[in-house]
């Protein structure tokens, strides 16, 4: 995948659910993802994550086999001839995930770890780097400048919140356009950024009913991608259902940022 791809008339969106859980569900959930983005002209970039690393508990869900996920993924991609992006979580998933995925991202908490970073660069894979809930906009530069310096020039910043206090999230907008001066396309996690970590039962909880708010203010300062994990039914999904968007409610979503795109 080239980074021309992304380029329209409209900002475009990596979506889809959190994890891969199995793959029906994430057919089903790519065939209408890619109804939708079609119909408004939105390119798209479907997400699942084939593995989640990071979770408050021990017992929490982490996946159903790396290979089987990574197969699903391509699945996804060869049916509905859409390109697919998937975290990595260490130097050695990077080649294994290039096999699969267009674009390998990088998760927030691991936006510092220069052999991860330069791993993914050497797959010439395009390289989603999600700005870390401790660093300001302005550090980004050198986790980019990491992939660029391996030989690689195909970067996306992804804004998805900063820490505040201990259980929430905010969102400074002033990200977005500090980041944009780098020369990327950046893009803002929407349902990310209404986390709510660390809760006592550990499980993370979240703010759903504020994700248009959310990507409204995105658009407004000019995000160039969305970020939005949905799910055909979130209160079932086996993480982040929280924070995710009814998978029926993405269209009525991008129809109204649509229009402020456009009045932009």
């Amino acid at each position: 995948m080239d980074l021309s791809y992304l380029k329209s008339d409209n900002f475009f969106l990596l979506a889809g659910p959190c994890v891969i859980e199995e793959e029906d569900m994430t057919l089903r959930i790519a065939e209408r993802l890619k109804i939708v983005t079609d119909k408004l002209s939105v390119p798209l970039v479907f997400k699942g994550s084939f593995r989640k690393a990071n979770r408050s508990r021990v017992d929490s869900f982490t996946g159903i086999g790396d290979q089987k996920a990574l197969k699903i993924l391509r699945k996804v991609h060869d049916t509905f001839q859409i390109p697919t992006v998937t975290d990595i979580h260490e130097s050695h998933e990077a080649v294994m995930a290039a096999e699969y995925v267009d674009v390998l991202q990088i998760p927030a908490f691991l936006c510092r770890q220069t052999e991860l970073l330069v791993a993914a660069a050497k797959t010439g894979k395009v390289v989603n780097i999600k700005k870390g809930q401790f660093l300001s906009p302005e550090a980004m530069k050198f986790a980019a400048q990491k992939v660029t310096d391996s030989g690689n020039e195909k970067v996306i910043l992804t804004e998805r919140g900063t820490t505040f206090g201990y259980g929430d999230l905010v969102v400074d907008y002033r990200g977005i356009p500090t980041m944009k001066e780098f020369g990327f396309p950046v893009v803002m996690d929407i349902t990310h950024s209404l986390q709510q970590p660390n809760q006592s039962s550990g499980v993370t909880g979240g703010k759903p009913q504020l994700i248009e708010t959310i990507a409204k203010a995105a658009v407004a300062v000019g995000a160039d991608g969305l970020f939005i994990e949905t799910h055909p039914d979130p209160i079932s999904a086996k993480s982040d259902g929280a924070n995710m968007l009814p998978l029926d409610q993405l269209e009525g979503l991008l129809t109204k940022l649509l229009k402020i795109h456009a009045a932009l």
